[in-house]
């Protein structure tokens, strides 16, 4: 067919072809500052946060670190707690409270953990402080960007990114110290006499955080945090989100202070919410999965509000439903009993619970015990039948504690140890060899379950801890 066409002198000309790229160019975003209410929440959580994340490994508790997880001893400090690895399921109950935690908070408020507490917002929220301080506000920040590099510029630019790389290494050098004492690692820095481990957490921690929070800032929010992603899942019409008032706001329309205009909304599309996004979005354009829930751009919209001489709230807290006239704001709060978050709070509330309760009744000391397997049963000179066991006893506590030892299950079953009790030091164990002995007529062949009873004779605990003896 195309060829008859090209006979009789029709034209063909072929279908143009578009390229559409995989990845979208970056634009920096250059958040502008703004004060109010939820400014200054996002302020305070980020001191708090430093402050206990800074302070806590200088913190001493009984003439040691008191927060301190010593992977080398496998012992985990905290304050007068001491986890060992069989307490391990205090590990899997932590992680299962702050995976309920977040799914409970997130479908009452959505991302108010991102905007407020999440390390990379905290440490984008400090990198972006120093960038003001040496930098400038935003504009000077984007004309120096645009401008050709000098002396000047050179200078501006090495003394902010100085100070962030020297935060970024003491941040680094914090969180080796809740691995290595941190007065370890004082004493050994005039000499860096670090060892191979501790230097390469200290440096790689420290280069994450200067790559995501000085650089990377808003892409790891939009692209590789895997919350902003499945977030939506837990969100429904009665969570909590914030939002542009569109039958207020629209249409949109400069004007000024106290003047009104007929058939324009309150919003004088200023952009200046936009201005102030640290992930660069619209907030007016709905929900989005970037909105990290900071409520920077309420804080500005309020204050340009104020100026033109109407209400707050054009932007604000909210939920969809409340927002398409479902129910008045004022009964959000009785939202709260859904069953999602029922749910989630029942699921979170037993574990918690659970992990407190056997927190309170854990004994300070733990037994493990072994029968010798090389000699299974020895007949004794005197016709009595042995078993040789060995008893590892941990003591958890701070304070030394004394041990007793008795075993019972066989008629007449007798034990025989060096020693009639043992000290164990605190925080440390003690292995000891003691022997069963039971006459032959009571052991007969087979295994016969007997019990170890391990007293402590200062805080009149007991464990009992079940094992075999072996007669023939």
């Amino acid at each position: 067919m195309s060829d008859k066409l090209k006979d009789i002198g029709v034209k063909i000309e072929k279908p143009a072809t578009e390229t559409v790229s995989l990845y979208a160019a970056r634009k920096k975003i250059y958040p502008r500052s703004v004060k109010g209410v939820f400014a200054n929440w996002r302020i305070l959580f980020v001191i708090a946060t430093q402050l206990v994340y800074y302070v806590t490994p200088w913190l001493q508790w009984n003439d040691r670190q008191a927060v301190l997880f010593d992977l080398v001893n496998r012992k985990f400090y905290l304050f007068g707690l001491t986890i060992l690895p069989q307490d391990f399921v205090y590990l899997a109950a932590l992680l299962m409270c702050s995976a309920f935690g977040l799914f409970t908070w997130t479908t009452i408020a959505g991302r108010l953990w991102c905007g407020y507490s999440c390390p990379q917002t905290v440490y984008t929220e400090i990198m972006l402080w120093i960038e003001e301080k040496i930098e400038g506000d935003r504009n000077k920040r984007m004309k120096l960007d645009k401008e050709p590099w000098s002396l000047r510029k050179l200078g501006i630019k090495s003394t902010s990114h100085g100070i962030m790389i020297l935060f970024s290494l003491w941040t680094g050098f914090t969180l080796v110290g809740y691995f290595t004492p941190i007065h370890d690692l004082i004493a050994a820095m005039p000499t860096f006499n670090y060892g191979p481990w501790e230097t390469f957490w200290m440096f790689f921690y420290a280069g994450f955080t200067y790559l995501l929070a000085a650089h990377m800032r808003e892409q790891v929010c939009m692209y590789m945090c895997p919350y902003a992603r499945f977030q939506s899942a837990m969100f429904d019409e009665d969570t909590l989100i914030i939002s542009y008032d569109e039958k207020r706001g629209e249409p949109r329309g400069a004007r000024k202070k106290g003047q009104e205009q007929a058939n324009l909304g309150d919003c004088i599309n200023c952009g200046i919410c936009v201005q102030v996004c640290p992930t660069g979005i619209d907030i007016r354009n709905g929900l989005q999965y970037e909105c990290i829930g900071c409520a920077a751009c309420i804080d500005a919209c309020d204050e340009v509000m104020v100026k033109i001489g109407s209400p707050k709230g054009l932007i604000r807290y909210t939920t969809e439903a409340a927002l398409e006239g479902k129910y008045p704001e004022s009964a959000i709060a009785s939202r709260l009993k859904r069953p999602r978050v029922v749910m989630y709070s029942l699921v979170l509330a037993v574990i918690f619970i659970a992990a407190i309760t056997s927190l309170a009744m854990r004994k300070p000391f733990k037994v493990d015990i072994i029968r010798d397997r090389a000699s299974l049963v020895r007949e004794t000179d005197d016709g009595m039948l042995e078993n040789t066991y060995s008893l590892r006893i941990m003591n958890v506590s701070e304070q030394a504690q004394t041990f007793r030892i008795k075993v019972e299950g066989l008629d007449g079953i007798k034990l025989v140890s060096e020693k009639p009790a043992y000290r164990v030091e605190g925080m440390s164990n003690e292995l000891i060899t003691v022997r069963a002995l039971a006459a032959p007529e009571v052991a007969t062949k087979g295994s016969h379950e007997i019990h170890f009873t391990i007293e402590s004779i200062d805080d009149q605990i007991s464990v009992e801890e079940k094992s075999s003896f072996i007669g023939e």
